[in-house]
């Protein structure tokens, strides 16, 4: 009953009738008439073939993000009417838009503009763009805990996730942790690549998913027990595993097949509209080797976070005391040589399964 609400079905949706008001007026042209036809989409997968065909257009031009030197130049155009302060360096702000659209850099500048207009400031300053930035990717500041075992978790979670990072050997520079609240999030801990990058390592992968499960590996070495606070660190590394295995070829045990599990249509509906060329075997297949992988992240985490649980202690107790930390200070704080530096510690055992997830 709820397909044609999907797009499955009847031909009278509002999406078909525009596609046939397009491709009728693109038939009423003459070779000689002066009309040149633009269309752009982010979704070229839902096109209807039709328009696709050879002589429906002449030219496809497909637009990436832009890169290091093109966020530069975008940034450039944006500031042009822009009384910038002294000490704004555009070349730091491109380095720190990585995976920006041009659209996202002009709302940065637009935000930047408005935080240093209600500061009543005539100059955009390096602190306002830092604050806009923030506010695009963090979302806005929310009310400041004020249950002191919840802030305390919080500080323990986030730094969890710092002191992986800080020691991984593949993983991006830390810039920043945080408790304090944005957006949905309790806290932040946030990494900054130093390069656009488009092709990613199993090592970097590996040493990612043990980031993510440091906030919850941090919680259940210091408080022994685990809160709902890691909903969204378990969904992101879920799906990360998921990917290595079924799409990457990153397993053992399954080979160097892509098996993507599903694939998003927000016109047609999720899997509804895609079939599955695998077993359901496959599928549990799958679903093992995910979890193992998860298992060995936590186990992993886990083992960095004793071997430097000096060093993790230090760092909450800093957090809590600070609220944010800055890549200087986070390094003053782990780096102490109270505790020797350990590469690259592994499990001494790998567990099959991984506990429930809230």
């Amino acid at each position: 009953a709820e397909a044609p609400a999907l797009g499955l079905g009847g031909g009278n949706d509002e999406r078909e009738q525009t596609l046939n008001q397009i491709l009728s007026e693109m038939d009423g042209f003459e070779p000689g008439e002066p009309v040149v036809v633009l269309a752009a989409t982010n979704r070229p997968d839902v096109l209807d073939p039709a328009l696709l065909r050879p002589g429906r257009f002449d030219r496809k031009v497909t637009l990436d993000l832009p890169q290091l030197a093109a966020r530069r130049a975008i940034l450039d155009v944006h500031t042009k009417r822009t009384p910038l302060a002294a000490d704004v360096d555009l070349d730091r702000v491109a380095a720190q838009t990585v995976g920006f659209s041009g659209a996202d850099i002009e709302n940065l500048v637009n935000e930047a503009a408005l935080h240093a207009v209600g500061r009543e400031s005539h100059e955009v300053s390096d602190a306002d763009f830092e604050v806009a930035r923030d506010k695009i990717v963090l979302g806005s500041e929310r009310q400041q805990l004020t249950d002191p075992e919840e802030r305390r978790r919080v500080a323990w979670h986030e730094s969890g996730h710092a002191t992986l990072a800080f020691f991984a050997e593949h993983a991006d520079p830390l810039s920043r942790v945080s408790i304090i609240p944005r957006g949905r999030a309790l806290g932040v801990t946030e990494q900054l690549r130093s390069e656009d990058r488009y092709n990613f390592t199993e090592a970097y992968l590996d040493d990612q998913l043990s980031i993510l499960l440091g906030g919850r590996a941090a919680e259940r070495l210091v408080f022994s027990t685990l809160s709902s606070g890691a909903a969204d660190d378990l969904r992101r590394a879920t799906g990360l595993a998921r990917r290595m295995v079924a799409e990457w070829g990153m397993s053992d045990a399954l080979g160097p097949v892509s098996r993507p599990v599903s694939e998003e249509h927000p016109f047609l509906g999720r899997e509804i509209a895609q079939s599955r060329e695998f077993s359901e075997a496959t599928l549990r297949s799958i679903d093992i080797e995910v979890d193992r992988r998860l298992a060995r992240a936590e186990q992993r985490a886990l083992a960095v976070l004793r071997a430097h649980r000096v060093q993790l202690d230090a760092l909450a107790e800093r957090l809590l005391r600070q609220e944010t930390l800055h890549d200087a200070e986070i390094a003053a704080v782990l780096d102490s040589p109270e505790v020797p530096a350990l590469a690259n510690t592994e499990p001494a055992t790998t567990p099959r399964g991984v506990d429930s997830r809230g």
